[in-house]
């Protein structure tokens, strides 16, 4: 299947550690990611396990938490890792079946040298992905990385011998400091209120109807079976018009729907109309910056973020941060400027006070909850935010890079630029996981917006 991290990387099939050959990083945006089996073999596995323990250094046996999705290959990998670490004389946590945003928040409390996921967030069933944590539940820093590729690519990593083995032991009591840490967080309760929870077949598909229990909601759950074979298959954040159409149908007063790690959400009203991450942002950074609780009184967006976010803050006197597509670089701004809320459209939320990367039942707490302290409906609280059409194209290229910066594109889009007069916005990057040009345009309606991207792809293919 295209579009598998390791392919895009430019890495061939890994029959043995050993044997890696010396090219592109490993690690991509957000771990390594492929067709388990195919690319992410378990060989590879189990040498990023012995590489990450001798890339970590320290002194004693350290501790590595490791948690999974739901998806089939989980158990077949989580055992390649854990058996790669033991084999460099390091322990390890299983968590289960857990968020990744758990894994990153239990890491410190249980005080490991690291945590490990094993998942591929949005993907397809048949990918599965490793992404590491450090001892702080932040993302593994590249220079770390960079140490695990090494000792990967020259099989230098230690062997523990007799009773140096590590040891594999399970932390299952671990998630009930998780959900603590998620009931804390609530502005008001939710008794009475009535939320369809979609759980994707993934790693939510028992905390994210809990939690919510918890706090008094009355839940109706959907794909909350756990069957891994169809994580993320037309269900779950990146289908949320099926959200929607539940909410309705049930009569229910709003909807949460989580990807396969949870680490992002998508929400819909009581209509039916389904909310993404803009909207959860405004609401959100309106309320804290009301209550004095907006640091710097910023908030940081990627470059997709709608116009309609943009033109709120401004309104309200908050400062938007523009960063490039990925959670990742929203969160390295965010500590950079000092501000404590940031996200994607794709429902990526960090509330960087109380997670250390972006959690979806965290957002799914603070964001119903917000609505219930405010004596609001979800149409109500994000009607704050006017969005503006925004209309997608891909288009394939040979070269994305080239294709997306040539003079006949570059002078298509300020052509459209002029002709929308601030009433608009024009985006034309190149795909960083696949031979495609992204193009993106804002306007006020969406025949306007639909007629500029037609123009500026027609003008791209013409070009690749």
């Amino acid at each position: 299947m295209p579009g598998a991290f390791l392919f895009h990387l430019g890495l061939p099939q890994i029959p043995t550690a050993a044997k890696m050959p010396a090219v592109t990083r490993l690690f991509g945006t957000d771990g390594v990611r492929g067709v388990a089996n195919r690319d992410l073999t378990p060989e590879l596995v189990f040498s990023l396990g012995r590489a990450l323990v001798a890339a970590l250094g320290g002194r004693g046996r350290p501790r590595i938490a490791i948690g999974r999705d739901t998806r089939v290959s989980g158990p077949m990998l989580q055992a390649a890792l854990s058996a790669g670490i033991c084999s460099a004389g390091a322990d390890v946590l299983r968590l289960g079946v857990i968020p990744t945003p758990a894994v990153a928040f239990l890491t410190p409390l249980l005080e490991a040298e690291a945590g490990a996921v094993i998942s591929a967030s949005h993907n397809p069933p048949e990918d599965n992905g490793i992404k590491f944590f450090s001892a702080d539940g932040f993302k593994l820093p590249d220079e770390v990385e960079d140490r695990v590729e090494g000792l990967m690519r020259d099989d230098s990593a230690p062997r523990a011998l007799g009773e140096d083995v590590g040891r594999v032991s399970d932390a299952p009591e671990a998630v009930e400091r998780y959900l603590d840490h998620l009931v804390s967080s609530a502005e008001a309760r939710l008794d009475g209120m009535r939320v369809v929870v979609d759980c994707a077949n993934g790693a939510a598909f028992r905390l994210g109807p809990r939690v919510l229990e918890l706090l008094g909601a009355d839940v109706e759950p959907m794909h909350a079976e756990g069957d891994g074979a169809a994580i993320n298959v037309g269900s779950g954040a990146t289908a949320p018009e099926l959200l929607g159409r539940a909410v309705e149908e049930m009569e229910a007063d709003a909807g949460v729907a989580f990807d396969g790690d949870a680490d992002r959400a998508m929400f819909a009203d009581a209509e039916g109309n389904v909310i993404d991450g803009d909207h959860v942002l405004a609401a959100c950074a309106l309320a804290m910056h009301e209550r004095g609780q907006l640091p710097e009184e910023t908030v940081v967006v990627t470059v997709m973020a709608n116009l309609g976010l943009r033109r709120a803050m401004a309104a309200a006197g908050i400062t938007v941060i523009e960063t490039q597509v990925g959670d990742r670089y929203v969160l390295e701004e965010m500590r950079r400027r000092g501000a404590t809320l940031g996200g994607e459209q794709s429902g990526h939320v960090i509330f960087l006070e109380q997670a250390t990367t972006g959690d979806g039942l965290l957002t799914a707490v603070r964001f119903l909850s917000l609505a219930r302290r405010k004596g609001a409906s979800l149409k109500e609280l994000t009607s704050v935010l006017r969005r503006y059409p925004q209309v997608l194209e891909n288009v394939p290229a040979t070269d994305p890079r080239a294709a997306a910066a040539g003079p006949a594109l570059s002078d298509a889009v300020r052509r459209a630029e002029q002709e929308l007069e601030g009433r608009g916005r024009v985006l034309v990057r190149a795909s960083g996981t696949e031979p495609l040009v992204r193009i993106m345009v804002e306007a006020e309606t969406e025949e306007e917006a639909r007629r500029h991207a037609d123009a500026l792809s027609e003008v791209a293919r013409s070009a690749s």
